[in-house]
């Protein structure tokens, strides 16, 4: 049997991202986003069982065994986190580890817009960060509320499935609650959570309408909110909150909504190439009067214009998030066309800005070499006499 931890370690030293075990393969890692085998033996069934019922004991292994899925955390000897996902596939024991970073990067040091950093500020609201699996809004969520424990003196309650950071106490209160352990469920956690005198509450994740309706009560009634959503654009996130209800109670809703949503981050990883590691593209929502008006009478579908004309207010779409990462050197150029929402306009952008930027950069060259050639050959001037010439 591979000794759990003994793998884990190995996938830290390698700087990786996550690990899988799956049966007649040995484990692989993944590194910037490139998958690579681990080594160690080829796992089987019996291998995969018990290294799970060294990380979370037999009575969870029974419960894995009837519900074929289990969600937990573990840890290290050096103090390294991970996710943890067990499950069953084609009738065969798999696990999948998320490594948890110990340190909580800044909001600067992920590269995010700084009108991010200012919505920690919010008195109160629903703020989402959104994106698909593996987009990093863990981390944003992350770094804000550790911003917030920085700046103000507030109490931050989070419900998470499972803890991923582990947030210190400085001028914030902070209580973390794990899904599973320290409550049944976020719909279970969010009913109390209201009566225990927060001013900040995290919600791991808007899964269904039990919790989808209790996140928003709890910004409704005047609390700062934040939680996510697996939608990739701003557009897309106010129809799901939407669709998550019955018709009979989507008007209502959208007035709910409309008066409570502050902004929507839409993030997704790029592979950087100046140097290891990984850059977000992000797409900015912020609700000021035009978009609650676009919620509150279904016209979401406008969302993308508000936020192509409001860049003066911090808002911005993923396509000039990436065409910027971009023209800043940070990402590749095919990739930046193959994952935009337009690749023939993300490409004609990038050709045309990019011989802009060139003729410029020509223009200059050549009227800095004109300008040293006049300097070069203007004749010299004869030397004055009189009041301000030389003194004979």
């Amino acid at each position: 049997m591979i000794d759990v931890k003994e793998m884990l370690a190995e996938a830290i030293k390698n700087e990786a991202s996550d690990v899988h075990v799956n049966i007649e393969m040995p484990p692989i890692m993944r590194i910037n986003t490139e998958l690579s085998p681990m080594d160690f033996p080829v796992m089987d069934e019996k291998g995969i069982m018990l290294m799970l019922e060294a990380m979370v004991g037999p009575d969870k292994v029974t419960g894995f065994l009837e519900k074929r899925d289990l969600d937990f955390s573990t840890k290290i000897d050096d103090g390294s986190r991970f996710r943890v996902n067990a499950r069953f596939q084609r009738e065969s024991p798999a696990i999948s580890f998320r490594v948890i970073s110990n340190n909580i990067p800044s909001l600067e040091g992920l590269h995010l817009p700084q009108i991010v950093n200012d919505l920690i500020d919010l008195p109160r609201g629903l703020v989402l960060v959104t994106g698909h699996t593996g987009s990093g809004k863990s981390t944003t969520l992350a770094s804000m509320v550790n911003a917030i424990n920085c700046k103000y003196s507030k109490r931050i309650i989070t419900l998470e499935d499972p803890i991923e950071y582990a947030l210190e106490n400085d001028k914030c209160m902070i209580e973390q609650r794990e899904i599973g352990s320290d409550c049944m469920d976020f719909a279970s956690g969010l009913k109390h959570v209201l009566r225990q005198d927060p001013d900040i509450i995290l919600v791991g994740e808007m899964r269904d309408l039990e919790t989808t309706s209790s996140t928003i009560t709890g910004a409704e009634t005047g609390h700062l909110v934040f939680s996510t959503l697996h939608t990739t654009n701003a557009s897309q996130t106010v129809e799901r909150i939407i669709d998550i209800y019955p018709a009979a109670q989507q008007n209502q809703i959208r007035a709910m909504l409309a008066n409570t949503l502050q902004a929507v981050i839409s993030q997704t990883l790029f592979k950087r190439i100046d140097q290891p590691g990984m850059i977000p593209c992000t797409e900015i929502l912020l609700c000021n009067s035009a978009v609650r008006n676009c919620i509150r009478e279904g016209r979401s579908f406008e969302l993308p214009n508000i936020i192509e004309t409001s860049k003066q207010i911090g808002m911005q779409m993923m396509d000039h998030s990436i065409a910027d990462n971009y023209f800043k050197g940070y990402i590749d150029r095919e990739e930046a066309i193959a994952r935009s929402s337009n690749p023939s306009k993300m490409e004609k952008i990038l050709t045309e800005e990019g011989k802009t930027t060139h003729r410029s950069a020509a223009v200059a060259t050549a009227s800095a070499t004109s300008s040293k050639a006049t300097a070069k050959e203007e004749p010299a001037k004869p030397e004055k006499s009189g009041l301000f010439g030389k003194k004979k």
